[in-house]
């Protein structure tokens, strides 16, 4: 048996909806939910149960459209405690129509759009006998707040489904029971049925009183007809005219946005040259500040190498001129030694004396001249002690000086 339940599902359907909520009408003031489960026991699990028992009246949900039809094909109009049942469909107090659908609307696109603000158990697009799509709608969602929101929010701002700028209507749902309609057993018996209820169906006389109240009857449903086509033809005429201004203002749009993507484009690009100019004017710039250091660093290398080369030289002729006055203060110290000397005259043994009588120290008869005489302090003081090279131990004398010893101003060379 839930094998052939599952088999009445349709593919995609959902389960428990409001689609699939029954009203059950004249129950019993004293049912309760146990036995009010019991009687729809066979057709599944429900997911609702509601009983009002002081009113006598219930609410029940099964798990598809088809349950839902099979329990109500068979329980209306059945006895139960002496009173017959009435089981119909539960209004759906979430549903809404939409209006003004593109003919490229779907039912999947639509539940789509709608699912924004809340569950959508049911979206359809209204068809004609060739499936083509008339404009309209129904959205069917799981709560009345999610249906509340969708309206509030449809009606304050402006909801496209599509590219086209036309909004959607969005409206409560006019529902209307054209299943079972208004069986006789349920009209109301009252004195206004009674009187309405004399005549049988006919056609009425012509001259007749009814017949000239029911022609005046015929003329004003023609008025209205007529009026209705003309408001119908005028709201036509100016639909077609704002789509042949949208169409242009459109097809305008989209040159003023081709014209700014242009004037955005150039702009870039010359941007980007200037950027590029930019660039270029900051590499030159930085080679040539590269190139002026480098210069810059050769000079300095340069100059740096010829005062290398400025002092190497100066040091070179220091040094040479240094040798010379070393030189120059020898010969000088060696010639100031041997002053004297050629007004020497021989003693014995081939020595020589300094003329004037200069004797050795302590010796009477010790003479001095001027110039070319010293006395034995300094002698003792500028000069070696020991005799003339060559000549052997001896007395103190003036000859030539040591050969380590090269005068008063240069120290001793070992």
């Amino acid at each position: 048996f839930k094998a052939t339940l599952s088999m009445l599902l349709k593919p995609g359907e959902k389960r428990y909806t409001q689609r699939c909520r029954l009203f059950i009408g004249n129950l019993p003031n004293d049912i309760t939910e146990d036995a009010f489960k019991k009687l729809f026991a066979k057709y599944g699990e429900p997911s609702e149960v509601f009983i009002n028992k002081g009113k006598g009246f219930g609410f029940i949900r099964l798990e598809s459209r088809a349950l839902a039809e099979i329990a109500k094909a068979e329980l209306d109009d059945t006895p139960m405690k002496g009173r017959p049942l009435r089981v119909r469909f539960a209004t759906h107090s979430a549903a809404l129509s939409v209006k003004n659908l593109s003919p490229f609307v779907s039912n999947e696109l639509l539940e789509e759009a709608f699912s924004q603000f809340g569950m959508v158990e049911r979206a359809v697009v209204i068809v004609d006998d060739r499936g083509r799509s008339t404009g309209k709608g129904i959205v069917e969602f799981a709560s009345k707040p999610a249906a509340r929101k969708a309206l509030d929010r449809c009606n304050e701002g402006v909801f496209l489904l599509t590219s086209s700028p036309r909004p959607v209507v969005v409206e409560p749902l006019e529902q209307f029971d054209d299943e079972d309609g208004l069986p006789e057993k349920l009209a109301q018996k009252n004195p206004r049925y009674q009187a309405e209820r004399e005549e049988p169906p006919r056609f009425a006389r012509p001259g007749t009183f009814e017949f000239e109240y029911a022609k005046r009857w015929k003329s004003l449903d023609e008025m209205e007809k007529q009026q209705r086509q003309q408001v119908e033809k005028n709201m036509q005429e100016a639909r077609e005219k704002l789509e042949a201004e949208m169409e242009d203002a459109f097809h305008e749009h989209q040159a003023n946005l081709l014209r700014q993507d242009l004037l955005r484009r150039q702009e870039e690009l010359r941007r980007m040259e200037e950027l590029h100019s930019q660039e270029m004017q900051k590499r030159k710039e930085m080679q040539l500040r590269q190139e002026e250091e480098r210069r810059r660093r050769e000079e300095e290398m340069l100059r740096k190498r010829e005062m290398e080369e400025q002092m190497r030289r100066q040091r070179e002729e220091n040094y040479r001129m240094g040798g010379f006055m070393d030189r120059e203060r020898e010969i000088r110290m060696n010639s100031g030694g041997a002053m004297g000397l050629g007004d020497m005259s021989f003693g014995a043994a081939g020595q020589k004396f300094p003329m004037g009588g200069l004797g050795f120290e302590g010796q009477q008869g010790m003479g001095a001249s001027p110039g070319g005489l010293m006395g034995n302090d300094m002698r003792n003081e500028r000069f070696s002690q020991g005799g003339p090279r060559g000549m052997g131990p001896g007395n103190p004398g003036y000859g030539r000086v040591r050969e380590e010893f090269d005068g008063p101003f240069k120290k001793p060379r070992f």
